[in-house]
């Protein structure tokens, strides 16, 4: 298991209801430790906007770091994964790319959004999926191989499906140049993905000691993207946070819904059903940070910051619920048992 958006990465299957295994502890304190770390490098940019502001364009340098440490912990069973099962990994590639744009243009209309919020929320929408969610599923007893593979696919895909998706969505709102838009997710996602696998192929060996600080290296990276997009925007966070607090909470809550509901109708099981909560609703935002900072302006990348908090907070919520009802389940089936 990877992440690129956690500062570290569980491996393994579902553990068992006897108690926390290392990888529990571990994965608990990355959905722990994470989101304080973004919530101080947001709160350093509100306080302190001019120490911040000028590094904007080294956004999509930040990002592609993120992008590498993930390509970097990532390994061929990622991919075989996805020939495993084809037509499972297909529904919840399906369902994160209709699910979450659709969810972000309703959004926007409903709450009356200002052209450039509309536009970073949707834009978030478009994203692929957040990687922090092959931890949560982890830890809410999920299918985490499921997880694993539609991340893996989404993000390879996005270059695809992000930029056009994103023009028939937020091009009504503001001028959207698509193919400047891949251009960017080529650069900036693609290339150090497919950089970090063929460095782990290459020099697997030596790779397999640093592992354990690329979670962290990618935490710390999405912190100052936060800093960075929050203090382009301090003056305006200010008088428009609450709205902007609303529409993500409603998009990523949903989002969770609607991706657990997709996978209990299409009868998936309730471990692959929880990890299709998590893919359809949980975003790459520094993806969409990055990406509206560079084709927008610094408030419509807003969303996409504080979504980078809010996604860890609710994912690691609803996955500590989850696991308290699969472990009172598995006990008292071994009760019902004895």
């Amino acid at each position: 298991m990877r992440s690129s958006e956690t500062p570290t990465a569980a491996t393994g299957t579902a553990a068992s209801a006897a108690g926390p295994t290392p990888a529990d502890r571990a994965a608990r304190r990355a959905v722990t430790v994470f989101p304080v770390l973004v919530i101080a490098a947001g709160v350093a940019g509100l306080l302190l906007p001019g120490t911040f502001a000028g590094y904007g364009p080294d956004v999509p340098y930040l990002l592609g770091v993120i992008m590498f440490c993930m390509g970097l912990t990532m390994s061929l069973e990622d991919f075989k994964g996805v020939a495993r099962r084809p037509w499972v990994v297909l529904l919840g590639l399906v369902a994160h790319y209709v699910i979450m744009p659709g969810l972000g243009w309703l959004i926007a209309h409903v709450l009356h959004l200002s052209p450039a919020l509309a536009a970073g929320v949707i834009l978030v929408g478009c994203a692929p999926s957040g990687t922090s969610s092959n931890v949560v599923t982890y830890l809410a007893r999920g299918d985490v191989a499921l997880s694993v593979s539609v991340a893996t696919v989404s993000t390879v895909l996005a270059p695809l499906l992000t930029p056009p998706l994103t023009l028939l969505l937020a091009g009504q709102y503001l001028p959207v140049d698509a193919g400047s838009m891949v251009t960017d997710i080529l650069k900036t996602v693609l290339l150090p993905v497919i950089a970090g696998v063929v460095v782990r192929l290459v020099a697997g060996r030596y790779t397999g000691r640093v592992l354990g600080a690329m979670p962290w290296l990618s935490s710390l990276a999405i912190a100052a993207i936060v800093a960075v997009v929050v203090a382009g925007s301090a003056d305006a966070l200010k008088s428009a946070a609450l709205t902007v607090f609303l529409a993500v909470v409603l998009h990523n809550g949903c989002g969770l819904a609607l991706g657990y509901g997709c996978g209990r109708l299409t009868r998936l099981g309730r471990p692959a059903s929880w990890a299709m909560a998590f893919e359809v609703g949980m975003q790459n935002s520094g993806l969409a940070a990055s990406l509206a900072t560079a084709h927008f302006s610094p408030l419509a990348a807003l969303p996409a910051a504080v979504f980078s908090v809010w996604h860890n907070i609710s994912g690691a919520l609803v996955a500590a619920w989850m696991a308290r009802r699969t472990t009172r389940q598995t006990r008292e089936a071994h009760a019902a048992g004895a």
